[in-house]
């Protein structure tokens, strides 16, 4: 029986009592893993493909332990040119002990939920004053405002400021006319 599961970002084919070396995992050394995205399940002659992961299906495995691969030399030569660079490089890995395949009924990790709102807080958004929700609103229009008119050309800008009666627009840049055209609007 083998399984072709996801860890960390990549697609393993892993059987019961089998070493795998993954990108380092968070998790510490000695605790139990579950990985519960398998993409295909093989149980003799019986082969599962999910779309794209088998709905119940697991696989558990134990960290060993943390450690680092073997070297990798990246050598870099431009010939006639002298230059020649030569780096180094060793990649962080976990090294996991596969425990056993769970064709169904297993569980899916647990979904991370939003910290809950204390009832201070939702107490305190009750009782706001409606003059600040104002202010707020009226700085939020003035924001978008200036979005807006960051959205057009400085033609279209130009154009703006033509129609609305301003003078001295035709050699500014775009950020001066925006200001030009918001001190406008604001009188």
């Amino acid at each position: 029986m083998y399984a072709i599961v996801e860890i960390a970002g990549q697609q393993f084919k892993v059987a019961k009592d089998q070493k795998v070396y993954v990108h380092r995992l968070k998790e510490e050394e000695g605790k139990k893993v579950t990985f519960d995205n398998v993409l295909l399940l093989e149980d003799g002659s019986n082969i599962t493909v999910g779309a794209p992961a088998i709905d119940g299906a697991a696989v558990e495995a134990k960290v060993v332990k943390h450690l680092k691969g073997d070297k990798v030399i990246v050598f870099k030569k431009k010939r006639r040119k002298g230059f020649r660079k030569k780096n180094g490089h060793r990649q962080y890995l976990t090294e996991l002990l596969i425990e056993g395949i769970v064709a169904k009924g297993a569980r899916k990790a647990a979904a991370k939920t939003e910290p809950a709102v204390s009832k201070q807080e939702t107490a305190q958004k009750k009782t706001a004053k409606p003059e600040a929700k104002k202010a707020k609103s009226k700085a939020e229009e003035s924001k978008t405002v200036t979005e807006d008119l960051s959205k057009h050309t400085v033609a279209e800008l130009k154009e703006m400021a033509k129609t609305g009666g301003l003078e001295g627009y035709s050699s500014l840049k775009k950020a001066d006319l925006i200001a030009l055209l918001n001190s406008s609007k604001k009188k």
